[in-house]
Formats: C-alpha cells, sequence, structure tokens
C-alpha cells in the first residue's frame, strides 16, 4: 500500500530548517562584522601600530669611541673598521660541525676556538659571537660566495679598538673589553636614558682613562629604521640619526718622555709619577712592566692571560697607583716639615748623630760610613742622618706624624682621575687597633715609632703619593687633585673644556718653613746623596735619595746585596723638583729591588728633568748605563727633543699577529714588597681575582730584642 507523504507538514518543516539556517549565517555575518569593527575601528592605531613595528626594524647604530692623544696631539688609542665572521648558536643545529666547516673557507685558529667557547658561556643563545676577527677582504670573498651553506653565520662590519703604541703607557690608557654579566646587572640601575645610550654597546672601558672616561669616550647612539621582509632581512632603510662620536680626550703626559722612561727603566720594575706642581697636571705616569692592551680588546686567550697573570713580575700591577712601598729617606723632608709645622722641633736644633740611636734595648742603625756629627735639621737633610730623624719620630709620637703626613696626602686617596687608588698605610694607634685582632698586636709600642722618622716601619705609600705630597710642599701648601686628563674636546663643536676637579684647601705652613726644605733638598744635589748625578745641571733642582728595605733584618745582621736574593734587596727611591726658585715639576720614583737611591733611581729622575726643562733627550749610550745602574751625570751627545723621533708605532694588523704570540717569559725574581689589594680591578671579567696578601705580623715589642726595625741604608 502506498504511503501517502504529508506535503504541508515537510514543507513547514523545510521552511524551519531554511530559517534556522539563515539566523544562524546572520548571526555568524553578525559576528564577523562585529569583529571587523572591532579590528578596524577600534583597534585600528593600536593593531597598525603593531604591524608597522614588525614591518619597520630600529637598530641602534652604535658611535665611534673617542680618541685619546698625549699633550701633544698624538694619538694613543683610536678605532678601525674590520669584518667579524659571527655565529648566532639559537640558529644552528651543530655549532662544533659549523665552525669546523667554516675552517675550510677560512683560517680559524685554536685561539679564535677558545675565545669563541669562552665568549659563548658568557652570552645568551640568540646573540650572536664573533668566531673570526678582521677578515681580509679575500676571507669575506670566500665566504660570501657560500654562505647558502651556513645558516646563522654572518658577516658583520665591527669597529675595534686600537692602541697604536702597544704596551706604551698602557697602565695610564687602560682598555675596552666586552661587557660581563656583573657590568650588565649594574646598567640595569643606570637612568633609563643612559641605558637606551648603550644599546648595542659590546664594550666599554675596564682599566685606566677608558674606563674613569668612559661617558665622555663612549659618544651619543644612533638609529636606523629599516623596512624587512617577512625573514627578518632589511630591505630598505626608512630613516636615520646619525651616532654621534665620543669626545676627545687630551692627556697631560708625553708619549715621547713616557717612551724615555719606560726605555730607562728597561726590564727592571717600578713607578715614576711626574707631576706640574702649579696645577696638578700628571706629565708622566709609569709603572713598569707594562702589558699590551691590545690583547684585551677581542678577549684575551688563555696562554696570554696565564703568562701575564701568573709572572712573577706582576706586569698587570699598576705600581704608580697601587704599588705600595716604605719610602725610606725621601720621607725625611716631610717629617722635618712636620717637626716645623708642629713647633715640636726647631731648624737650629741640634743633634748629635753618633751613628746609633738606642731605644728600649734596641739598637737603631746608621748606615756604615755616614759621617755623623752635629747635626742640625738642613745638614740632616742633606746627609741623611738616620739618628736625626729617629729621635724626631720619637719626640713627636706616631699619633701627630699621623696627624701631620695626612695633612700632606700620606695615607688617603689622592684623588687622581683614575679608579682602584689605593690608600696605602700611614700607620697610627687607631689603625693598628683596626688592623690587628689579637690584643697584644692592638697595642702601639713606642719602638715601633722610631723606624718611622726615616720612612720604614709600617709606612707604605704609592709613588703618586710621594709626589703628589712633594708638590704641595714645594708650591707652598698649594693642593690640586692629580689629573692625567688635560682637556676634554667636544667631536662635534671643536670646544674644549677642563675636567671637573674639587678645590682643595691649601696648607697652612710658614714660608720660611717650605723654603727651608726646598733649600734642604737643593743642598742634596750639591753637597749630598745625588751630587755627582745632577753635576752640570744647567738648571737648580731639588732631591732626596731613599734605599728602603724590602724586607727586616735581625739584630746585628748584615746585609749585603750581593749575597740577597734579588726580590729581598732594598729598594732605590728618589724624589725630585726643579727649579728650585719656582718649582715646575715635582716626581717620585723606585726602581725595585735595585740599591742605593743614588745609583738606579736618581739617574732616570735627572734624565726626565734635563727632558722637560732643557728640552734635551739622552744619548743612547747614556740610556744602556741607565739601565744597567752605571749613569750619574749624562753622558755622550744629548739630542734636542723635537730631532728624536716618537717610539715606534703598529698597526691594527701587528696588534693581532702579537695577540697570538703569548707576552715572553718573565724573569724569575719577583715584586715580593709590592701590595696587591684584594679590590684589585686587574683581571679581564672570566679570569679569576688575584688573591689578597696576608698582612704583616705585628713587630715584637721594643723591649724584646728579637726583631730590629728596619733602618734605612742611605750613603753620603
Amino acid at each position: 500500500m502506498t504511503e501517502l507523504k504529508n506535503i504541508d507538514a515537510e514543507l513547514s518543516l523545510f521552511r524551519g530548517r531554511l530559517w534556522a539556517a539563515a539566523v544562524f549565517v546572520l548571526c555568524c555575518f553578525s559576528i564577523l562584522v562585529y569583529r571587523l569593527t572591532v579590528l578596524q575601528i577600534d583597534r585600528h592605531d593600536d593593531l597598525a601600530s603593531r604591524a608597522e613595528n614588525n614591518r619597520i626594524a630600529v637598530v641602534p647604530v652604535v658611535p665611534n669611541r673617542g680618541l685619546i692623544v698625549d699633550r701633544n696631539g698624538v694619538v694613543l688609542a683610536n678605532n678601525y673598521s674590520a669584518y667579524t665572521l659571527e655565529i648566532t648558536p639559537s640558529q644552528v643545529d651543530d655549532v662544533e660541525a659549523t665552525i669546523n666547516a667554516l675552517a675550510e673557507i677560512v683560517e680559524i685558529q685554536p685561539r679564535d676556538r677558545r675565545r669563541f667557547k669562552r665568549l659563548r658561556e658568557e652570552s645568551k643563545r640568540f646573540e650572536s659571537i664573533p668566531i673570526r676577527t678582521r677578515l681580509s677582504d679575500e676571507e669575506v670573498a670566500r665566504f660570501t660566495a657560500q654562505r647558502f651553506r651556513f645558516p646563522g653565520v654572518d658577516i658583520q662590519a665591527r669597529l675595534f679598538r686600537h692602541y697604536p703604541y702597544g704596551e706604551l703607557a698602557s697602565h695610564a690608557l687602560g682598555y675596552i673589553g666586552r661587557i660581563n654579566q656583573r657590568e650588565a646587572e649594574a646598567m640595569l640601575d643606570w637612568p633609563d636614558e643612559e641605558q637606551a645610550n648603550y644599546r648595542g654597546t659590546e664594550r666599554i672601558g675596564k682599566l685606566g682613562i677608558e674606563q674613569s672616561y668612559e661617558r665622555e669616550l663612549h659618544g651619543i647612539t644612533g638609529f636606523e629604521e629599516v623596512e624587512t621582509s617577512a625573514g627578518g632581512r632589511a630591505v630598505r632603510l626608512l630613516r636615520s640619526h646619525p651616532a654621534t662620536p665620543g669626545n676627545t680626550v687630551h692627556l697631560a703626559i708625553d708619549i715621547k718622555l713616557q717612551g724615555l722612561i719606560e726605555r730607562l727603566f728597561g726590564s727592571r720594575r717600578g713607578a715614576l709619577v711626574a707631576i706640574d706642581p702649579r696645577n696638578g697636571e700628571v706629565l708622566a705616569f709609569v709603572s713598569k712592566p707594562t702589558f699590551d692592551p691590545n690583547l684585551f680588546v677581542d678577549g684575551i686567550d688563555t696562554e696570554s692571560w696565564k703568562a701575564l697573570n701568573e709572572s712573577p713580575d706582576k706586569p698587570l700591577l699598576n705600581r704608580a697607583l697601587r704599588g705600595t712601598y716604605p719610602p725610606g729617606s725621601t720621607y725625611k723632608p716631610f717629617m722635618a716639615l712636620a717637626a716645623l709645622h708642629s713647633g715640636k722641633r726647631a731648624a737650629n736644633t741640634v743633634i748629635m748623630d753618633n751613628g746609633v740611636f738606642v731605644f728600649g734595648g734596641n739598637r737603631f742603625r746608621s748606615p756604615a760610613g755616614e759621617r755623623g756629627g752635629a747635626m742640625n735639621m738642613r745638614r740632616a737633610i742633606v746627609e741623611s742622618s738616620n739618628v736625626y730623624f729617629y729621635s724626631l719620630a720619637n719626640e713627636m709620637g706616631v699619633d701627630l706624624i699621623h696627624q701631620e703626613m695626612s695633612a700632606l696626602g700620606f695615607g688617603r686617596f689622592t684623588g687622581i682621575d683614575l679608579q682602584g687608588e689605593v690608600a696605602g698605610i700611614l700607620p697610627s694607634t687607631e689603625w693598628k687597633r683596626k688592623a690587628y685582632r689579637r690584643p697584644e698586636q692592638k697595642r702601639w709600642y713606642a719602638g715601633e715609632t722610631i723606624s718611622l722618622g726615616i720612612g720604614q716601619g709600617y709606612n707604605t705609600f704609592t709613588m703618586l703619593q710621594v709626589a703628589t705630597a712633594l708638590s704641595t710642599v714645594v708650591s707652598d701648601g698649594k693642593r690640586y687633585e692629580p689629573r692625567l686628563v688635560r682637556q676634554i674636546e667636544n667631536v662635534v663643536t671643536r670646544e674644549r673644556r677642563l675636567p671637573e676637579r674639587v678645590p682643595q684647601t691649601p696648607l697652612d705652613f710658614q714660608p720660611e718653613h717650605t723654603a727651608l726644605i726646598r733649600e734642604a733638598m737643593y743642598g742634596v744635589t750639591q753637597e749630598g746623596t745625588s751630587t755627582r748625578v745632577f753635576a752640570g745641571a744647567a738648571y737648580t733642582s731639588g732631591g732626596k735619595t731613599g734605599t728602603a728595605q724590602a724586607v727586616g733584618l735581625r739584630q746585628n745582621e748584615k746585609y749585603v746585596a750581593s749575597r740577597t736574593e734579588e726580590y729581598r734587596r732594598d729598594h732605590s727611591l728618589y724624589e725630585a723638583f726643579a727649579p728650585v726658585e719656582n718649582p715646575r715639576v715635582a716626581l717620585a720614583i723606585i726602581v725595585e729591588n735595585a740599591g742605593f737611591g743614588a745609583a738606579a733611581a736618581a739617574p732616570i729622575a735627572r734624565r726626565v728633568l734635563d727632558y722637560l726643562l732643557l728640552g734635551l733627550y739622552p744619548s743612547e749610550e747614556d740610556i744602556v748605563a741607565v739601565q744597567q745602574a752605571r749613569a750619574a751625570a749624562p753622558i755622550g751627545q744629548r739630542r734636542p727633543v723635537a730631532e728624536v723621533p716618537l717610539p715606534p708605532r703598529r698597526n691594527a694588523f701587528d696588534a693581532e699577529d702579537a695577540a697570538a704570540t703569548p707576552p715572553p717569559a718573565a724573569s724569575a725574581s719577583g715584586a715580593a714588597s709590592v701590595a696587591v689589594p684584594a679590590s684589585q680591578p686587574l683581571v679581564p671579567p672570566s679570569a679569576p681575582s688575584q688573591p689578597e696578601p696576608p698582612k704583616p705580623s705585628a713587630p715584637a715589642p721594643s723591649g724584646a730584642g728579637v726583631v730590629a726595625p728596619a733602618a734605612s741604608r742611605e750613603q753620603p
């Protein structure tokens, strides 16, 4: 039987379904229209900005680092551009295999691999890391032809810092290096404007002028807006703002004089600081031995770092800034001025010098051969009488000595425009209580004061402090913070300005007191310990030799240099100023473990003064004689400074070749007397810091008779 369909019911059902579908479609379209309205109208500005940002990349343009030049405009630190081959680890499947494949195209040495490995450990995965620097044009062409084989590997044009004179003045200049993790975290505390200015910057100053004047040398970062493809590659430049190069820093030092002094030291260790007492400008700043700052620019390799860091001569130690030494007899003029200023002793007070000063059962010796006799203040300085200054120290006491010497800058920071200065030790009863732990060590014994009068005992100072104090004395108490930087030149406007400095209050010395000290030190060059060295000088100068013990001697123990290990021998010191009538230079110098002050240190000082005051450069035979400590007054035909060429320069690629060879092994001699505090900022970011040396043990009480306080061995 045929089933009859209800057509009306089916039509009604169909129409219901059709309406339901229509309503559904309408709802969908309504949602689409609503969403379209939101995206195109309500969020138009935000999304348009995002789209533009995806299309446009803002790339920081790192500025050229500013130049460093000497007082005559000779460039000491500059920049050059070179290509580097860089790998982005996050874009490379097998980094080691990629490096091996690259080595078939460009030369990659073991030191390049070691540097890459170290930098990779310090960097994030998405950062590009150089595997080779300073590519030649031929190497660039070879890689470009096969670039398709190496995803994640690219060639970048980079600016490199270069120090054309290599090791010369390296402790003053410092160096730059990659920003490490600690420095990056410290930058987060900088103001937003400064953080923005360092976008794209990978290297900053680590030591010396490079570190202290980082803000001046860095410049102002620029930017480029570039349109990028979907793959992130730049398509075209839309807008740019050029970077502003860093300022030019003009130093007060003369690189030709600096080179001469470093030659005069030869292979010996030591330091020299020369200051203009009229304004505090540092005319020479020498620390020997030196190091090549070019080694650090790209990251020093392990072998070179090990050779520098483990050398017994400590070439990384800035001896002028951080090396502390007993000043020896160079301390005596300051002691004399302290006695006059405090009223403890008059200039005409006579002390009988019979060669020994007895206190508490101990015999404080004078050097063999000292003339002795009746000593007033002038004669005691000229003939370097130990007994006179032993008795003076005993009369003044340690705390009065501390008060007077602290005013001259001993035991304090000088304020020089370099970071990392150490204060040395100017002892006092309070200092000893803080420096030692055991009750018997905290006590100050009267016998410990005696050696302070001749610059021994606990006294340890830097040559920078000695030169600064001498500058204050010869300028009748006027004080200036020493400054290596003479002027800062704006690279855009060419305007020059003086670096900021804190005004110093003059000391209230009486002119007749400082005049007596100057005249006595002049007597040292005419009838005292440096007479032979300054014979025939065409100017008047004052000076004082010093021979300071590196280690103490026991009672009745005799010092014989030839039987003493080199690093335990006496230090040779000299301080000088000239001309006497109107001093234009004051200097302090130490030659470590070199013996009598007039034999090693004073001859170098004489050549420095000849250079600065007469414009004369020593002969080659004279330089050799000074290096061998066989010189007194200059020998041979001296030359006008203007006729002497500058020290030899090295180009950037020579520096790279030198970096491939570790520094030569240092001599076996050490510098045991040099204090290297634990805070020493002399190591690269990835290198271990140097350990803190142990504190000296407390001397025995004066009545014990076990250890005789160190004695100056100055000879008339």
